[in-house]
C-alpha cells in the first residue's frame, strides 16, 4: 500500500509554514509533501525510543546538539512532546547567538514550554549547569567533522539511553591516515584503500562511523545503522541510533584497537575511548 503523507491532528500549522513545509498560505505542494514525508521517515526512527524513555519516567529529556534552527527539536516537541511527554524538556544546543535567539523567539510564540536554546558548544554543554546531570536522548544532526564525537562524549558522560546521530563533514581521520600514510603503505595492502587523496577523503569518512560504532558498542551500546531515505538535502545520509543495553565492552574494545592500530590511528585512542 502506498503512504500518504498529509498534516497529522493536532500539528502546530504555524509552525510548518515557519518550516516552509507548508505554503505561506497553508496549504501543501510536491515540495511541500517532500519534505513532510523526510520528517516523518525521520520521526519514525525516533517515536520509538521516546516511547521507551517516557514509559519509565514522564520527565522525559532530549537534547539536540548543533541544533542550528533547531528544526528537530521543534518537530519532536510538536509531534511527541507536545501532547505524549507533556513533562518532557527539550534542550536546543546551538553556538550562532542569532539562531538561538530566533528559536527562543518561535519557542515562546508556539507555546513551546519545555524548550530551552542554549548559545554554547558541544564541549561548553559538557559542564553546563542548564543541563541535568542524566538525559535521556542526545541527538546530533549534521554536527560538523568532531562536533559528533563530542555529542557522542556528552552522551556518554550524561548516561543517555539513546543516541542518534547524522554524522558530517568528517575530516579528523582523513586528516591523519594521510600523516601517517607512508608509514602504513609499506606495512599492509589495505592502505590501498586510501593512498589516493580522494579515497582518503571517502575511506576517512567511512572509518570514522566504523570507529564510533565500536566506540559506542565497546560502552555497552546496541548499534544500528542505516539509511535516511529521501534526505535530499544533504549527501550525507547514513543514520546511527546507538541504545544502552549493557551489552559485553571487551570484544568490541579490542576490535577497536587493533582498528586503529592496524590504519596508523593510534594518536586517536583518546578520541574513541
Amino acid at each position: 500500500m502506498t503512504k500518504t503523507y498529509e498534516v497529522r491532528d493536532g500539528q502546530s500549522i504555524d509552525l510548518l509554514k515557519e518550516l516552509h513545509i507548508l505554503t505561506h498560505d497553508g496549504k501543501m505542494n510536491l515540495d511541500s509533501r517532500r519534505k513532510l514525508k523526510q520528517v516523518y521517515h525521520l520521526f519514525q526512527f525516533i517515536e520509538p525510543l521516546l516511547q521507551e524513555s517516557h514509559s519509565e519516567h514522564t520527565n522525559l529529556t532530549l537534547v539536540d546538539h548543533g541544533a542550528g534552527k533547531s528544526y528537530l527539536g521543534f518537530l519532536l516537541y510538536d509531534l511527541f512532546f507536545k501532547e505524549s511527554a507533556k513533562q518532557g524538556k527539550i534542550w536546543g544546543i546551538e553556538t550562532r547567538d542569532d539562531l538561538v535567539i530566533r528559536s527562543r523567539e518561535l519557542a515562546q510564540r508556539l507555546g513551546f514550554i519545555g524548550m530551552t536554546f542554549l548559545r554554547e558548544s558541544v564541549i561548553e554543554s559538557l559542564q553546563s549547569d542548564a543541563l541535568p546531570e542524566r538525559i535521556d536522548i542526545v541527538t546530533a544532526l549534521h554536527a560538523c567533522d568532531t562536533a559528533t564525537d563530542d555529542a557522542i562524549r556528552f552522551a556518554l558522560q550524561k548516561k543517555a539511553k539513546h543516541i542518534v546521530l547524522v554524522p558530517c563533514c568528517q575530516a579528523e581521520v582523513a586528516s591523519m591516515l594521510r600523516k601517517n600514510k607512508s608509514n602504513v603503505l609499506t606495512k599492509s595492502a589495505l592502505s590501498e584503500l586510501w593512498r589516493r587523496p580522494l579515497h582518503t577523503r571517502e575511506f576517512g569518512s567511512q572509518i570514522t562511523n566504523v570507529l564510533r560504532c565500536l566506540q559506542l558498542e565497546s560502552h555497552g551500546y546496541q548499534v544500528s545503522v542505516t539509511e535516511l531515505v529521501g534526505w535530499e538535502h544533504s549527501l550525507k545520509n547514513e543514520l546511527i541510533i546507538a541504545s544502552f543495553k549493557n551489552l559485553p565492552r571487551s570484544s568490541p574494545a579490542t576490535r577497536l584497537k587493533e582498528l586503529l592500530e592496524s590504519l596508523g590511528l593510534q594518536e586517536m585512542f583518546d578520541r574513541f575511548l
